[in-house]
């Protein structure tokens, strides 16, 4: 009988586990404070187009984001994308400084407070193309929130700070995202986010967006968005596919 029973609770949890459906990084800025599953392997990658101006576009095809879960409480992860940057008929291509960092879960979400997690991470100036380098390694991090509001409303919100690797300045950051499911598989997201130095003039935008999940472990996803402050790019458009595995 007791054998019985320890054979009902793995079949429950193997079913509980296999209906977790995958949470990803993309394709908004405002980065979640879920955790990929413990040895579990992520990949998030897609196509991102910017136009800044009439003689300027970026083109970054593929972005990579893969994420391994270490514990329920922290996951490393490893970026880098292919891009391509067109200025005044030259153009430079190449793959951008790998970025190396984790994510670490800090607090569950309780009433009202919500979920805490902190990201960390460290792009590596010489792993990177010879047009693509920069003299310094740039650190970053944010500390990230998220807020449910209801079955089908989320809201999240990141701050934060960053170096680019050619100069001493630090960046801010901030974002905040609200998301919607129209059902189980549909949803929705709307988004302001923004850099600001104190050297420059800052930097505000708004996109949005729709995810789609094929599978419990396979997402796609499409988003665009716009500049609003004088600085910023015109307008950017991009999608992806992100994929989760175990690696047992």
């Amino acid at each position: 009988m007791k054998k019985r029973y320890s054979s009902l609770l793995l079949i429950v949890t193997q079913v509980l586990y296999a209906q977790e459906t995958i949470q990803t990084d993309r394709p908004d800025q405002t980065e979640s404070t879920s955790i990929t599953p413990k040895s579990n392997l992520q990949l998030e990658s897609g196509f991102f187009y910017e136009k800044t101006d009439t003689e300027s576009r970026n083109i970054s095809q593929p972005t990579l984001l893969i994420k391994y879960g270490v514990n329920k409480n922290l996951e490393l992860r490893v970026g880098t994308d292919f891009n391509s940057e067109t200025v005044y008929h030259e153009r430079n291509s190449g793959i951008s400084p790998v970025t190396l960092g984790f994510k670490a879960k800090l607090m569950e979400e309780r009433k009202f407070m919500p979920a805490i997690a902190f990201l960390g991470q460290l792009t590596l100036n010489r792993l990177a193309s010879k047009n693509f380098k920069t003299p310094c390694t740039a650190p970053s991090f944010r500390l990230l929130f998220n807020h449910t509001l209801s079955d089908k409303v989320n809201l999240g919100y990141n701050l934060g700070a960053e170096w680019n690797g050619v100069t001493p300045d630090v960046t801010g950051v901030y974002t905040v995202s609200t998301s919607y499911s129209f059902d189980e598989k549909l949803g929705m997201f709307a988004e302001f986010y923004g850099y600001l130095n104190k050297f420059e003039k800052a930097d505000h935008r708004f996109d949005a967006g729709f995810t789609y999940l094929i599978s419990n472990n396979f997402q796609v996803d499409t988003s665009a968005g716009v500049g609003i402050s004088e600085i910023s790019p015109d307008y950017f458009v991009s999608a992806g596919v992100s994929y989760r595995f175990s690696t047992k």
